[in-house]
């Protein structure tokens, strides 16, 4: 059974990917670590002064050389991983790429491609579903127009050549070229059309994404305007008790001063008889 479908992703491919993440990082420690170490344990054990300063220059030494080996092994595995993340992408673009297929081309997006993709996916997902599918449009058509171009290349070549013999009867071969060139230049024309449509989708959904975000704050904020404005401030109600406050008790006096007063009137308006 064959294991590596063209144009489909296997689950040793997965595996694989997943270990290219790690196995790096694992390499550069398992190949720069265990001598040094080794050497100061030996340092630590050592009995004399002369013998432990040897083993201190070894872990020192070896460390050195374990980084540039390390750094060397880990250069040559990120390698690799951009070659067969490469060869995978490749792959998997033979039959077109899938919206499900994204997440391993993009490092073939735009850096704002990738911000508002991400933005979408946390803040709107059906949004992002969609932006999702335009990006793998967006990506399938550009990949038609590179290879058209390569493609209308090698045939310019290969019409120079068949142009430049002599002696030989090569009508039928660049009527053959012609229409490979016409097809490809079709191809090319169609791709492009595509390209453009697929741009014009992101920017609307775009556009979309950014009108439903601005609804959504602008709901938010004047909800909160009008709670604050139904509900006077504590500050402010605190403020009017205490001048409320205040002025009963500037009161107090004036009002018992004119009780007085008016008690002493009655008195004399009453003499006891």
């Amino acid at each position: 059974m064959i294991e590596n479908v063209t144009g489909k992703l296997s689950l040793s491919d997965k595996r694989k990917a997943r270990l290219l993440n790690w196995v790096p990082w694992l390499s550069f420690l398992v190949v720069t670590l265990p001598i040094p170490i080794t050497f100061l344990v030996l340092f630590v054990a050592a009995g004399t002064t002369e013998t432990a300063a040897v083993f201190l220059f070894l872990s020192f030494v070896s460390m050195g050389l374990g980084l540039v080996v390390g750094l060397l092994v880990l250069i040559a595995f990120f390698l690799y991983r951009r070659n067969w993340h490469s060869q995978l992408r490749e792959r998997l673009a033979a039959d077109g790429i899938t919206a499900t297929e994204m997440s391993w081309f993009s490092s073939e997006l735009t850096s704002e491609e990738r911000k508002i993709w991400n933005d979408l996916k946390q803040k709107n997902p059906l949004l992002g579903d969609a932006y999702c599918e335009t990006l793998a449009a967006r990506l399938n058509a550009t990949r038609i127009i590179s290879r058209a171009k390569r493609e209308t290349l090698k045939i310019e070549r290969q019409l120079n050549r068949a142009r430049s013999l002599k002696g030989v009867d090569t009508s039928e071969l660049l009527d053959d070229l012609m229409s490979d060139r016409q097809r490809l230049d079709n191809l090319f024309k169609e791709a492009t059309v595509r390209l453009s449509a697929a741009k014009a989708r992101l920017q609307a959904i775009e556009a979309a994404a950014n009108r439903t975000l601005s609804q959504a704050e602008t709901d938010m904020a004047l909800r909160r305007l009008a709670t604050s404005q139904e509900q006077s401030p504590l500050a402010l109600e605190m403020a009017s008790l205490e001048r409320a406050a205040l002025l009963e008790l500037e009161r107090t006096p004036i009002k018992q001063a004119a009780d007085e007063m008016d008690h002493a009137n009655n008195n004399e308006s009453n003499p006891r008889r």
